[in-house]
């Protein structure tokens, strides 16, 4: 391809030629037509006091094409509940789009995650295709 080396990353390039980089092309969720990274959902999550660690993806819908999941790490002591994941997709809503919140949120013990630290996305899809519904999920 010329001078372009591919990588599968998703950004854009800003008035001065600067890049910003988004997310990377398979983390990319699209939810009825609307293409949603997953970044900034995330950001929002992790504003909330009880959120330890986060991590969103894609996961199958039949009429949306794919829905926000979040995966949840609450701090220690923080049980999930149904109360804070109401309160995490209100937080959501007032700060992004309408069509950014996670309509469904797992609560997990710990986020699979690289050698360097790095939270695998790849393997919350794959969790939830074995395991389907897992939004009341502890561990």
């Amino acid at each position: 391809m010329g001078d372009w080396h591919l990588t599968g990353d998703l950004g854009t390039r800003d008035e001065d030629g600067y890049l910003w980089f988004k997310a990377r092309d398979d983390d990319l969720i699209i939810t009825s037509g609307y293409r949603v990274g997953p970044g900034e959902v995330e950001a929002a999550i992790l504003d909330h006091a009880s959120v330890e660690q986060v991590a969103v993806v894609g996961v199958p819908d039949e009429t949306r094409g794919e829905i926000i999941k979040a995966f949840v790490q609450p701090v220690a002591g923080e049980a999930g509940s149904d109360e804070l994941r109401e309160a995490i997709q209100q937080l959501v809503r007032d700060r992004l789009a309408k069509y950014e919140y996670p309509r469904e949120i797992a609560f997990v013990e710990s986020l699979p995650q690289t050698t360097t630290g790095k939270i695998q996305r790849r393997k919350l899809r794959e969790r939830d295709a074995e395991d389907g519904d897992t939004t009341t999920e502890t561990g």
